[in-house]
C-alpha cells in the first residue's frame, strides 16, 4: 500500500483547485512575472493547450505505427505486481520525438523556468499505462535519482505531454505544491522501483504548507516541474489507456562530470534547436538511430522486465 492510499489528507487536499494552471503564451516568450513566480514557488506550471492537435497527432504516430515498446520498452512493477511500461532514451534523434524535445518553446520556457543560460537534453520516455492493467509509480522527486548520477544540484526539470486524457481514473499525474522546497528526499527500494522515503512524505502531505493535487490534463496540455517536486500516479483502473512522453532537461553546467559518474545518462551535450513547426511538419515517425535506448535491466535502482513482443 503506498502513502497516498492510507493518507486521508490526500483525499481532503485533492478536490483543491490545481494552481499555476497558464495558457502558454505562444507569441509572448519570454514568460511573464506571475508564471515565473508560481514556478518559483509551487514548482510547477501547467500550460493548456501548449501543443496542437496537429502536434499531437503526428507525435502519436510513433507509438501506433512503430514497435517501439515491443522493441525497447519496459515493465517496472509497483507494490501490487501492476506495471507502467516505459521506453526510454537519451539521444532525442531526429525523428518527430527529437522534434518536441528540440523544440524553441520547449528548451526556451525550460530555460527561463529554471532561470538558467542553457539547458541540455538529459533524456526523454514513453509512459504507458494499459486499461485494468497500468501499475502505479511510487512518490518520487527525479532529482531523488539524477543526484546518483552526477548532478550536483536540482537545476533540472521535467516536462509531461499527454498523448491520451489524463484523469484520476486512469492515474493521472499527482503532485505536491511546493514539495520542491523541502530539498532532496531520500529514496530506496519500493517493491520493484525506487521511491522517496514514505514517512517523510507522509509528513509533507499532512503540514498545511504544501498541497496534493491531481493533475488531469487533455492532450496538448505539457506540466513543467522542477527536480525536486515530489509527484507520483496511481494504477489505470478505467477502461481508456494513459501514454504520456516525459522530456527531461539539465542545467549545461551541471552535467556529471564523468561518463562513469553519469551512469545512465548523458553528460553535457549541446541541443540543436529546431523551429516549433518542425513538430507538426517532420516525417521521420519510424527511424530510431541514435536514440540511445535505455537498458533498464542495467539499472541497479528498479527491477524491470522487458515488454513481451
Amino acid at each position: 500500500t503506498s502513502v497516498c492510499d492510507v493518507c486521508s489528507v490526500c483525499f481532503a487536499s485533492a478536490m483543491a483547485s490545481l494552481p499555476c494552471t497558464h495558457d502558454f503564451p505562444s507569441t509572448t516568450l519570454p514568460l511573464n512575472g506571475d508564471i515565473l513566480e508560481d514556478f518559483t514557488t509551487q514548482g510547477f506550471i501547467l500550460f493548456r493547450s501548449f501543443l496542437s492537435s496537429g502536434e499531437i497527432t503526428n507525435l502519436r504516430r510513433v507509438f501506433e505505427e512503430t514497435d517501439i515498446l515491443s522493441h525497447h520498452g519496459y515493465k517496472i512493477p509497483d507494490s501490487s505486481g501492476r506495471s507502467p511500461q516505459i521506453v526510454l532514451w537519451n539521444a532525442p534523434g531526429s525523428g518527430v520525438t527529437g522534434m518536441l524535445a528540440r523544440c524553441q518553446k520547449v528548451v526556451r520556457t525550460s530555460e527561463q523556468l529554471l532561470g538558467v543560460r542553457e539547458v541540455y537534453h538529459y533524456h526523454s520516455k514513453l509512459v504507458v499505462k494499459e486499461p485494468r492493467i497500468g501499475g502505479r509509480q511510487e512518490w518520487h522527486q527525479d532529482y531523488g535519482y539524477w543526484y546518483n548520477n552526477g548532478l550536483l544540484t536540482p537545476n533540472c526539470l521535467s516536462v509531461f505531454v499527454p498523448l491520451d486524457r489524463c484523469d484520476e481514473e486512469n492515474g493521472c499525474l499527482q503532485v505536491i505544491a511546493g514539495s520542491h522546497r523541502c530539498g532532496r528526499i531520500e529514496h530506496g527500494k519500493v517493491a520493484g522501483q525506487t521511491g522517496a522515503d514514505r514517512d517523510r512524505v507522509e509528513a509533507i502531505l499532512g503540514d498545511k504548507r504544501f498541497s496534493h493535487h491531481f493533475v488531469e490534463m487533455e492532450p496538448g496540455d505539457a506540466l513543467f516541474f522542477h527536480g525536486n517536486v515530489l509527484h507520483s500516479s496511481a494504477q489505470n483502473d478505467s477502461a481508456h489507456q494513459r501514454r504520456a512522453l516525459i522530456l527531461a532537461y539539465n542545467q549545461a553546467e551541471n552535467g556529471a562530470a564523468t561518463a562513469t559518474a553519469a551512469k545512465h545518462h548523458p553528460m553535457y551535450r549541446p541541443i540543436d534547436v529546431v523551429g516549433d513547426e518542425m513538430i507538426e511538419q517532420c516525417e521521420n515517425v519510424s527511424d530510431f538511430r541514435g536514440k540511445e535506448f535505455l537498458d533498464f535491466s542495467l539499472d541497479e535502482t528498479c527491477n524491470a522486465v522487458k515488454v513481451e513482443k
